[in-house]
């Protein structure tokens, strides 16, 4: 018995199982459970909780940038060096299982795996090495051309060219991973980040309930991306056997943004932040003439919030 996990990273279980006409995902719908992701559900740590097992504060690291020691200010990048904890590929490679993982996040640099290790939009670049072993790497180049990390911008107002950017990416990265179905493997997983892309670039054009929505040429793109990305799987399964058991899983959802909450003006009105000077303008925390010895509580964080 083999397996085969499909990630899609940020993709909402409404529109996947019930807004959306997949037939290749929903035609895998035979088992299926709503399960619940980490707190907090991002990118980062959610993958390495599913890939280990282990929660957030076991793991150390609840986002992309964690605070470093008790700085008030310098902060460290969650890579796979701060993964200290057996992922399933480690477990498998150690017990002679040939793995190919393809996209997780937070596996650069690659580490050492029997098989194949190709990692994800963490990497800085492909001029840096992102697969394992080194030779991969020429042998991606060699099959699709430049391969595509991530997309460069996805909250630029060129809608075209994002959309573009995701379609280049996915395909390149879909062509990779049907490459390498089709060689030996025990275990197989797979993360595409254009669901997570697109929603971030495009969302107001698709949720008439956005307060920000505007009919616009980009009304049907992600229902077209996701049925795009709905054929590519189909062929993903032409190329297994029916030895070969199949996950489709996601680490987050996606939804409107109604707003969001200042923390550290809260903090600031209730008097556990206090100010040298207050700012008479909208100014980033790091900038903030912040004083430390009668502050007792600060936040920091983007998607979330992390009060110290």
């Amino acid at each position: 018995m083999k397996l085969l996990v499909i990630g899609l990273d940020c993709a909402p279980p409404e529109l996947i199982f019930d807004k959306f006409d997949l037939p290749h995902i929903q035609g895998l719908m035979d088992c299926w459970g709503e399960l619940t992701s980490t707190i907090p559900a991002i990118t980062c740590p959610a993958w390495m909780s599913l890939a280990t097992g282990k929660n957030p504060g076991k793991l150390g690291f609840y986002g992309f940038r964690n605070r470093k020691g008790f700085s008030y200010d310098e902060m460290w990048i969650a890579n796979s060096l701060a993964v200290k904890s057996d992922t399933v590929w480690d477990i498998l490679s150690k017990e002679n299982k040939r793995v190919s993982i393809i996209g997780v996040p937070q596996t650069y640099p690659p580490k050492p795996v029997n098989g194949l290790m190709v990692t994800s939009f963490l990497t800085p670049d492909t001029d840096h090495q992102y697969t394992y072993p080194d030779s991969a790497k020429t042998e991606i180049e060699n099959l699709v051309g430049k391969y595509i990390l991530d997309v460069e911008e996805f909250r630029t107002d060129d809608k075209r060219k994002l959309l573009s950017q995701i379609y280049e990416m996915t395909e390149k990265r879909c062509t990779v991973v049907k490459h390498y179905l089709k060689q030996k493997w025990d275990f197989f997983m797979w993360v595409e980040m254009g669901p997570d892309r697109i929603h971030h670039g495009l969302w107001k054009y698709f949720d008439k309930n956005h307060k920000k929505y505007t009919e616009s040429e980009f009304y049907t793109a992600i229902p077209e991306y996701y049925e795009y990305l709905d054929t590519q799987i189909g062929e993903m399964l032409s190329c297994i056997d029916d030895d070969t058991c199949v996950m489709v899983v996601s680490d987050h959802g996606a939804k409107r943004m109604e707003g969001c909450i200042n923390i550290n003006d809260w903090l600031l009105q209730e008097g556990y932040l206090v100010l040298e000077e207050v700012p008479t303008e909208v100014t980033k925390f790091r900038n903030a003439q912040v004083d430390w010895k009668k502050t007792a509580v600060w936040a920091w964080g983007g998607y979330y919030c992390r009060i110290f």
